[in-house]
C-alpha cells in the first residue's frame, strides 16, 4: 500500500472523530475492507437531454469495473450538461458556455468535498468535455478522461440539391439538416424533404460526427495525455468502448499506485502547443481557441490566443474532415484515429514528442505502437491538403485581441464588404430568414461576447442558413460571439475586445468597409484611428439589463475570450493536491 493509500485509510478508519464518516459510508454499502481502499470518483455528464450524453451511463458503469479490478472503490457522481443542439438559435444558448464553468466547478466540489484519491471524468457534449478536463486539472489528482464517442451518420434522400441520383441515399448528419433549413428558405427543397432529412440524419446516440467541438476537444484530450491514445474516435455505439472504459478504470488505479503523472504534469506549454497543432491539422472547431487557454489556466499556464496563433501559423491541413472536408469521426477511427494524426505531425516535426502521457511513456514512445496516416482521411505533412492549417487568428484595428476563422474548405481567403449591423443574433436571423441581405455584405452581430451576451452564444443556425441559401462565401459574418464547430463559410468569431468591453466592434456603423485577409491574418475596418477615437468618445454604453441567477454571476466574473473566458483569477498556488489533501489557506 502506498503512502497515499495509507492516508486514505487513516482519513476514513482511524480516530474516534471519523466514526460519523464511517457511519455514512456504511449506509452506502461499504464495509471495513472497502474503507481500507482508495476512493475513486467517476464523474460523468450523463443525461437524457442530448444524444451526446445518453451513452455515458454504460461507460461509467464499466469504468467502475476497472477501478474495482484495480483495487479501488468506485464512487459515481454526475454533472449537468447543456445540449447545444436544442439550445441553438434562442436565448438558451446563453447557458452553453456557462455550463462549462458549472461542470468544472462540480468536479472540484465533488472531489475536494469528499477527499477522493483519483478521478475518471466522462463527457460527451461540446462544453462538457472542456468542463471535465478543466476540473481534472484543477483538482490535480491522478485522473483519466474518457469521451463518449460520436454518433454514426444517417442518410438523406438523394434527389435533393447536392445529393446523389434520384432513388439513392447520401450520408447525412445534423449539419445536413441545419443547412437544409437555408435550402428550404431558398425554395430549392420542400418542407416534406426537410422533414425526411430531419428524421433520418441522427440515427444513434453520440456526439455530432464531424470534426466539430466535441470531437475536436476529444482529440485535444488525447494529445494532452489526459485520455488513452486511440480512444476518442471510437463511435459511441461500438462495443469497443466497453473495453476502453474498463481499461481506464485500471489505468487510473495504476496512476494512483505509482503517484502519477498528475494532470498538471501533463498539461504543459509543450503539450498545449501539441493540442493546437492537432486542431489546426484537422480543421477543428474554433471553440478550441477558447477551451485550450481555459484548460491551461487551470494548470497555472498562461496560454493565450497569441500562443495559439503561433502554432496555427506553422501547421499544414492534413485531416480531410467535415465540415471543411469529406470525412467523419467514424472514418478517422477506421483510418487510425487520433494517433494517425499525431504520428503524421510527429514525422513532420510539428510535435513535442518528449511530453509525458498518462501511461508514463513519452508521447513519441506511446505513438510508436500506432500506425501513421492512411493518405486519404489523414495525409502526411509533406502531402497536405493545404499548406495553411484549418484555422487562423486574425488581428487589426477591428480585433486588437484577435479573432478566429476556420479556413478549411474555403475557396477564397480574402473578403471585403460593407457592414450590416445587428445588435444581437435574433436581429440577424430575421434578416437571413427573409433573405434580406445581398452578396458582398459583412453581417456584424455584436453584444454576444462572454459579458455582453452574457454567455457568448454560438451562431450555427445563422451561419448554416446562410450556407444553405447558397451564400456561404458570398457574404461574411463577424461577431464577438462564438461559432459551432460545424460552422463553415467566411465566419469570423471571438472578436476581442467584445462590444460590451468597449471593443472596436461596438463602434461599427452601417456601410463601414471591412477587410478580411486570412492569408495575412488581417481583420480591419477602413477607418482612421482619429475616426475610431471620435466614435469611441461619442459612444454611450447600453443600459444594464436585469439578469438574476447564473447569468448575473457569470457576467460579473467572466474574463475575455482571448484568455479562455474563465471565471476565476488563476491564482493556483493553493489547489487540492493528491499527495497531501491540502485545503486552501
Amino acid at each position: 500500500m502506498t503512502n497515499l493509500h495509507k492516508h486514505r485509510s487513516r482519513m476514513v478508519t482511524d480516530g474516534v472523530t471519523r466514526a460519523p464518516h464511517r457511519a455514512f459510508l456504511r449506509a452506502t454499502g461499504l464495509d471495513d475492507a472497502a474503507m481500507q481502499k482508495p476512493f475513486v470518483a467517476i464523474v460523468d455528464t450523463f443525461g437524457e437531454n442530448t444524444p451526446c450524453s445518453m451513452s455515458l451511463n454504460q461507460i461509467s458503469d464499466n469504468v467502475r469495473l476497472g477501478v474495482a479490478a484495480g483495487g479501488g472503490v468506485p464512487i459515481r457522481g454526475s454533472a449537468i450538461s447543456v445540449s447545444d443542439g436544442t439550445s441553438m438559435n434562442h436565448a438558451g444558448m446563453r447557458m452553453s458556455l456557462v455550463s462549462r464553468e458549472v461542470v468544472a466547478d462540480s468536479v472540484e466540489l465533488f472531489v475536494r468535498a469528499h477527499g477522493y484519491d483519483a478521478l475518471v471524468g466522462v463527457a460527451g457534449c461540446d462544453k462538457t468535455l472542456p468542463g471535465i478536463l478543466m476540473g481534472m486539472v484543477r483538482v490535480n489528482v491522478p485522473g483519466v478522461f474518457l469521451f463518449g464517442g460520436a454518433m454514426l451518420p444517417g442518410t438523406a434522400p438523394g434527389a435533393i440539391p447536392g445529393g446523389a441520383a434520384a432513388g439513392l441515399q447520401r450520408q447525412a448528419t445534423i449539419l445536413t439538416t441545419i443547412e437544409a433549413v437555408g435550402t428550404t428558405q431558398r425554395g430549392d427543397l420542400s418542407r416534406a424533404q426537410l422533414d425526411e432529412i430531419e428524421k433520418r440524419c441522427t440515427p444513434t446516440a453520440g456526439s455530432c460526427p464531424g470534426q466539430f467541438t466535441a470531437n475536436t476537444m476529444a482529440m485535444v484530450a488525447e494529445t494532452l495525455g489526459l485520455a488513452p491514445l486511440g480512444s476518442a474516435m471510437v463511435p459511441a455505439v461500438y462495443s469497443e468502448r466497453i473495453a476502453i472504459a474498463r481499461r481506464a478504470g485500471e489505468t487510473v488505479m495504476t496512476a494512483l499506485k505509482t503517484g502519477g503523472p498528475l494532470p498538471r504534469e501533463l498539461v504543459t506549454r509543450e503539450s498545449l502547443e501539441n493540442a493546437c497543432a492537432a486542431v489546426a491539422a484537422t480543421g477543428g472547431s474554433t471553440n478550441a481557441a477558447l477551451h485550450i487557454p481555459a484548460i491551461a489556466h487551470e494548470a497555472g499556464v498562461r496560454f493565450t490566443l497569441d500562443d495559439i496563433e503561433r502554432v496555427f501559423a506553422r501547421i499544414p491541413l492534413i485531416g480531410d474532415l467535415q465540415p471543411g472536408g469529406r470525412y467523419l469521426a467514424q472514418d478517422l477511427y477506421h483510418a487510425g484515429g487520433v494517433p494517425a494524426v499525431l504520428n503524421a505531425l510527429l514525422a513532420g516535426g510539428h510535435l513535442h514528442g518528449d511530453v509525458p502521457t498518462l501511461e508514463g511513456l513519452t508521447l513519441a514512445q506511446a505513438l510508436s505502437r500506432f500506425a501513421g496516416p492512411d493518405g486519404e482521411v489523414v495525409r502526411a505533412c509533406d502531402a497536405p491538403l493545404s499548406d495553411n492549417g484549418g484555422l487562423v487568428i486574425l488581428r487589426g484595428n477591428l480585433a486588437p485581441d484577435g479573432a478566429c476563422l476556420k479556413i478549411a474548405g474555403l475557396k477564397s481567403l480574402t473578403f471585403t464588404g460593407k457592414a450590416r449591423i445587428f445588435e444581437c443574433e435574433e436581429e440577424c436571423m430575421k434578416v437571413v430568414a427573409a433573405r434580406d441581405y445581398r452578396e458582398g455584405d459583412v453581417l456584424v452581430i455584436r453584444n454576444e461576447g462572454p459579458k455582453g451576451g452574457p454567455g457568448m452564444r454560438e451562431m450555427l443556425s445563422v451561419t448554416a442558413a446562410i450556407y444553405g441559401q447558397g451564400m456561404g462565401e458570398k457574404v461574411a459574418l463577424l461577431t464577438d460571439g462564438r461559432f459551432s464547430g460545424a460552422t463553415r463559410g467566411m465566419c469570423i468569431g471571438y472578436v476581442g475586445p467584445e462590444a460590451a468591453e468597449g471593443g472596436p466592434i461596438a463602434l461599427l456603423r452601417e456601410g463601414d468597409l471591412i477587410q478580411i485577409d486570412a492569408r495575412n491574418g488581417i481583420l480591419r475596418v477602413e477607418l482612421s484611428d482619429a475616426e475610431l477615437a471620435q466614435r469611441n468618445a461619442q459612444r454611450r454604453a447600453p443600459a444594464p439589463r436585469r439578469l438574476a441567477g447564473v447569468l448575473e454571476k457569470y457576467a460579473a466574473l467572466v474574463g475575455p475570450a482571448h484568455l479562455g473566458a474563465v471565471t476565476h483569477s488563476g491564482n493556483l498556488d493553493w489547489p487540492y493536491d493528491a499527495r497531501t489533501h491540502g485545503d486552501p489557506e
